[in-house]
Order: C-alpha cells, then sequence, then structure tokens
C-alpha cells in the first residue's frame, strides 16, 4: 500500500522529489505518514478535503482485503 499513496501522491504534486511515504505499525494498525513540500499540501487535501479523502478510501478497501486497519496521515516540513 506504501507504493500505491507514493504514486498517486508523487503524481498530484508539482515536487514529486520532495514526496515522502512512510509506514509505521501501531497498536495492530498501520499508519502511513506522507510528507509533501509545503506548496503541495493544497493538492494532496483538495477542495474540501476530497483528495486525501478519496486517496484514504482507496488503501483502506485494500487493507480490508488484506483484514488490516489503516491510517493515512498528511505532513508537511
Amino acid at each position: 500500500m506504501k507504493d500505491l499513496v507514493l504514486q498517486v501522491t508523487k503524481a498530484l504534486v508539482d515536487h514529486p522529489e520532495d514526496v515522502i511515504v512512510e509506514e509505521f505499525e501501531r497498536n495492530n494498525q498501520t499508519l502511513i505518514e506522507i510528507t509533501v513540500n509545503p506548496e503541495d499540501v493544497g493538492k494532496i487535501i483538495g477542495k474540501q478535503g476530497r483528495i486525501i479523502k478519496a486517496l484514504r478510501t482507496v488503501v483502506k478497501s485494500c487493507a480490508m482485503r488484506d483484514n488490516k486497519k489503516v491510517a493515512v496521515e498528511l505532513t508537511n516540513r
């Protein structure tokens, strides 16, 4: 799932070289943390949060297939 998030995120931003996707395991849950250039935060969030919500929906759908819990968080530098 990390690779999926990385590919989608890089396709959306103006500075794909600054995209960092990290995956952490916490309390039986996977956290995928996306770090982007501050100029690109709005592009990942989208109007009224639509882009990040859609990304979370896709990731959660993939996780359900494997009976896992996954959260996606966005951070900037």
